[in-house]
């Protein structure tokens, strides 16, 4: 078996298993511990996978903490990111929005306007916005798409919500991304999340990403969008002494600081 074949067969084992011990691999590939020794030193040198005890763990993006947790964390620079994004916004537009921390913060801010037509897959955004609404004569019309449940994020995802999503023309997708990178544009970890994402995108005029200095030059494991596709990067100010915030401009990515 060749060395690519092996590197193969080891990385699709780590796709399915959390950790896999040094015996798995040499049984499953017919090989040497010796063998298997010398391809895990050469995968983890390539930053796919880390040694542990008896065997290997994956080395890749990190899963995003559930959405609840992800609220409390860079707060204030969500809501100065939610505002700057309000200004680039005019009266009357048809907006995707997906589900996120930093969206739902979008929503309160958008719940201050009327006349806005708002469809997302966040339960958060559609809720916040829809009772902001209660008892104003003039409301925004909020559309939730509709398919699978995530509770951990708090949307809605599947085949459902992409088709129903292709049902729609926005004049601007505001999504927040997992990463934000020159080379690898817009980022999800989740294929669903991307999913969505990339019809959202794909079916907007515009598209704005609302991304913390956390994000800026980060990649997960999903492309949804590449840099060129990016309208306008909307950040905080931590993200101006990031390399990778240069890198953005030098690529000619629009970028407003809130």
């Amino acid at each position: 078996m060749l060395q690519e074949e092996r590197f193969l067969r080891i990385r699709t084992l780590l796709s399915t298993l959390s950790r896999v011990s040094t015996e798995r691999i040499a049984q499953d590939l017919d090989v040497s511990r010796e063998t298997v020794r010398r391809d895990i030193l050469a995968l983890e040198s390539q930053g796919i996978l880390r040694r542990v005890h008896g065997g290997v763990v994956a080395q890749g993006p990190e899963p995003e903490p559930p959405l609840a947790v992800r609220q409390a964390v860079s707060a204030r620079e969500k809501r100065a990111i939610a505002r700057a994004a309000l200004q680039l916004l005019q009266p009357g537009q048809t907006l995707f929005i997906d589900a996120g921390s930093t969206t739902t913060l979008l929503a309160e801010a958008l719940s201050s306007l009327s006349g806005m037509t708002i469809i997302t897959n966040g339960l958060n955004v559609a809720l916040k916005l829809a009772a902001a609404d209660a008892g104003r004569n003039t409301r925004n019309d909020v559309i939730l798409l509709g398919g699978r449940t995530d509770p951990a994020v708090q949307a809605t995802h599947g085949d459902t919500t992409v088709a129903e999503i292709h049902r729609y023309r926005a004049d601007v997708a505001l999504l927040s991304p997992v990463g934000i990178s020159v080379h690898s544009g817009a980022t999800s970890f989740e294929h669903h999340e991307a999913a969505v994402a990339r019809a959202m995108a794909a079916q907007a005029k515009e598209l704005i990403l609302l991304a913390d200095h956390s994000k800026v030059g980060q990649a997960s494991r999903v492309t949804y969008a590449s840099l060129a596709d990016v309208g306008t990067l909307v950040t905080d100010a931590g993200a101006r002494s990031l390399p990778a915030f240069s890198a953005l401009q030098a690529a000619g990515c629009h970028i407003v600081v809130a």
